[in-house]
């Protein structure tokens, strides 16, 4: 199984170039299923996540090409399956975003019940309840959702709480719907605005993408298109605290300061130098240490639960006391055993992480529980005295494409072993 060997401390300074976004990619080669024409999709990440729903793709009879620069043409036109096996389903809680469009298109879906990081309850029953909406009789059956609709009819969905595979879902699911479906209290993450516009791309009708509310015309079918991926937010934000972290300077390109204004804000808090334009973003912390900064994750345009572990760390290792308070998942302070092995002096009270920073880290072999809490340790790693050994990147390799390459280039020492 692969590790992580990272010696720390390490001053990093360079340049890092930013991937697509991995949670904007997965919804789209989801929604390829919509079109009846190929499609090439660009800045597609090369992830573990990624190959999964290509490999699902490709089960259900659909034509994918890859070339030299990783660009994918997807061609729906004959799907022969309309089945997500367990098997692929469990790695990786976004191939239920295969739902919406199986059925708005063939009428049908098996989707298994998903599986993915264990961070807590991510409830499928506003899915089912937003289909079932628009008419599509769903049952749970022996671990299958099954879902069958004649055509999805447009109605008028609220969800109960802000759902981002939720409302890509029912977004996809409404474009080949009959009339028009208005998506209320929609998430307002840009992944799902990046996925609107992707559909709009295909002559989907899409309005308000990127705020609460969406309105769908319904459409008779989607077409093919060119569409490139936008850069990925969270990616971008893990190398800007990693620098951070060590009192270094990064810039970030292909990145999108727009999408990372919480992030941002919250860095500059931390006492870093940060300057931004068209498509990059630089940090500076001067070789200072950074100033601990208070975190509440919530729905975006707030501060991303994605970016917590993150700042956990740097946290960690900050002049002063701060609390983390997580409001998304329940279970996502697996990462706090391992930093305090690593010295960190956090104390937990339910959902808040009380934080005194520590003037150092001390190296330890730690081991991964997920895919942000990984990206942690490892930043926890860069900045700790010694040697540090992250067990279980499997769950890193599905968010972040060559992140041990990527920290070398700006002076990280870290390499990848097997044991």
């Amino acid at each position: 199984m692969d590790k992580l060997l990272i010696r720390g401390p390490g001053e990093l300074s360079g340049t890092v170039k930013i991937s697509g976004a991995k949670n904007a990619a997965l919804p789209i080669l989801a929604g390829t299923l919509l079109a009846t024409e190929p499609i090439v999709v660009r800045n597609i990440p090369h992830l573990k996540d990624v190959t999964t729903i290509i490999s699902l793709l490709q089960m259900m009879g659909v034509q994918v090409t890859i070339d030299d620069q990783l660009n994918v043409e997807v061609d729906a036109s004959n799907v022969t399956s309309r089945e997500a096996p367990y098997e692929l389903v469990r790695t990786m809680r976004a191939s239920i975003l295969v739902l919406g469009p199986l059925v708005a298109r063939f009428g049908e879906a098996d989707v298994s019940l998903p599986g993915g990081c264990a961070i807590g309850a991510r409830p499928v029953n506003l899915h089912i309840a937003g289909l079932q909406a628009m008419g599509a009789d769903v049952s749970v059956e022996n671990g299958f959702i099954k879902a069958r609709a004649r055509r999805l009819k447009g109605t008028h969905i609220v969800f109960d709480t802000v759902t981002v595979t939720g409302t890509e879902n029912l977004l996809m699911a409404a474009v080949l719907a009959d009339g028009e479906t208005v998506l209320e209290n929609s998430a307002r993450e840009p992944e799902v605005t990046d996925l609107a516009n992707f559909l709009i791309e295909l002559g989907a009708k899409i309005d308000g993408a990127g705020s609460s509310t969406i309105v769908v015309q319904g459409v008779e079918k989607l077409g093919g298109g060119d569409y490139t991926v936008l850069p990925d937010r969270i990616e971008a934000g893990t190398y800007l605290v990693a620098a951070a972290m060590t009192g270094g300077r990064i810039r970030v390109v292909d990145a999108a300061p727009d999408t990372l204004e919480a992030v941002l804000i919250k860095l500059r808090e931390a006492g870093a130098t940060i300057t931004t334009g068209e498509g990059w973003i630089e940090l500076d912390m001067k070789g200072r240490r950074p100033t601990a900064v208070d975190i509440r994750t919530a729905p975006y345009p707030a501060f991303p639960t994605d970016m917590q572990a993150q700042f956990c760390a740097l946290n960690a290792i900050a002049d002063g006391v701060s609390t983390i308070t997580e409001t998304i998942f329940e279970n996502r302070f697996q990462h706090v055993l391992e930093l305090q092995r690593m010295g960190a002096d956090i104390q937990l009270e339910g959902n808040t992480a009380i934080i005194k920073g520590v003037d150092r880290l001390m190296a330890a072999p730690v081991m991964a529980t997920d895919l942000r809490a990984s990206a942690g340790l490892v930043l926890a790693g860069l900045a700790a005295t010694g040697e540090t050994l992250v067990d279980r990147i499997y769950h890193v390799d599905r968010g972040y494409e060559r992140i041990e390459e990527k920290l070398r280039q700006v002076g990280a020492t870290i390499q990848r072993v097997t044991s």
